[in-house]
């Protein structure tokens, strides 16, 4: 399905998450201000070799230990998924998050966009939140302008929230009735993800995720770990606010794999339940998307607790795995018209702001 297909570029975005799985990738068509249209998309996964130097590399900045290899591989799986695609215009690289501390050093992504640039013969735009952190803000969530254009694209016309579950939980409040994004989002991080669940399978079972929440729906929440959990100031200061992978959650150290498992997806739920006191009015949906939405334990959690219904994006015929990587090619179509990526109401920046810088190969 398409709108206006003669006009607007076509972007390749692509998004490697705090969960470390691998490289989501999409092609969007766009002018940078409205969605023109969904081309192909892909997913080249690390391998358990790739993600343990990520892993390995985390929370280092420029010029630690392993930081040089991490950005190799982050580098090397870019470079292949971008040669899968034809006709691209314009490249969105969000590159691999390994420390993110926006009142502190700033934020290091791993890979470099001058690479990419050459290695494909495109136009990379990259570094995107670096801009946004050096004027104040916090550099992150930056994937609210896209869900304002996605609620234009899907017509809707009364506020909702799009919640992106990945390593970390983070939500944008929308309102589509008010045409510009920079004054129709509110969007902040909200809490854990999927991240301390899947760390948590790795450690104790050697297995990557708990594969649709299943072990989670064994277990049986421990209430005073959640109380505890809830009771952290963090989750009731007002946005911006931002995390990184590294984000609280339930102490669940002494627990069985299934107790653990669910206070953690508890955990999850709580966060977002939490978020609702920060929206400007109620939302009449929640809509989940990342790769945290096919865990049915937490979407049942999350459907138990908010004040409205929860629908994956899916059901509204959005692929939810690739919302992100979509982002990052709006993203950088904004970029590259000079058009701002984040504002006040999204990161805390102090005034509308376009981030990102774009490598362009020699010749």
């Amino acid at each position: 399905m398409a709108r206006r297909a003669d006009t607007g570029q076509r972007v390749l975005g692509m998004m490697s998450g705090t969960s470390l799985d691998g490289v989501d990738a999409a092609v969007l068509l766009t002018d940078g201000v409205d969605i023109l249209g969904f081309g192909d998309s892909a997913y080249r996964p690390y391998t358990a070799e790739e993600r343990a130097v990520l892993r390995a590399a985390l929370g280092q900045w420029p010029g630690d230990a392993g930081v040089a290899q991490a950005a190799e591989v982050v580098e090397t799986a870019h470079a292949q998924v971008i040669a899968g695609f034809q006709g691209v215009d314009l490249v969105g690289f969000h590159g691999q998050t390994l420390a993110h501390d926006p009142r502190g050093k700033g934020t290091h992504q791993a890979g470099d966009g001058d690479v990419l640039a050459e290695v494909s013969g495109l136009p990379v735009v990259w570094d995107f939140r670096a801009a946004d952190i050096r004027l104040g803000g916090q550099g992150a969530p930056l994937i609210p302008f896209y869900h304002h254009a996605l609620a234009r694209w899907l017509r809707l016309s009364a506020p909702v929230v799009f919640l992106n579950l990945g390593g970390v939980a983070n939500v944008t409040w929308v309102d589509p009735g008010i045409p510009a994004p920079e004054h129709g989002c509110l969007a902040f991080d909200c809490g854990p993800g999927m991240a301390a669940m899947d760390d948590l399978m790795q450690a104790r079972r050697g297995q990557p995720r708990d594969d649709a929440g299943a072990l989670a729906a064994a277990g049986t929440v421990d209430e005073a770990a959640l109380d505890a959990f809830a009771a952290q100031g963090w989750f009731r200061r007002v946005p911006p606010k931002s995390l990184d992978r590294a984000a609280p959650v339930p102490d669940v150290a002494g627990l069985d794999d299934a107790d653990a498992l669910a206070t953690l997806a508890a955990g999850v739920a709580a966060g977002v339940v939490m978020a609702f006191e920060h929206f400007p009015r109620p939302p009449k949906r929640l809509i989940a998307c990342g790769g945290g939405r096919h865990n049915a334990t937490v979407m049942a959690m999350l459907a138990a607790g908010c004040d409205c219904p929860v629908v994956p994006v899916d059901d509204l015929g959005i692929d939810g795995d690739m919302v992100e990587a979509q982002g990052f090619a709006y993203l950088a179509a904004r970029v590259a018209r000079g058009l701002p990526t984040s504002a006040p109401g999204t990161t805390g920046v102090a005034a509308p702001v376009g981030g990102g810088r774009i490598s362009r190969p020699t010749g």
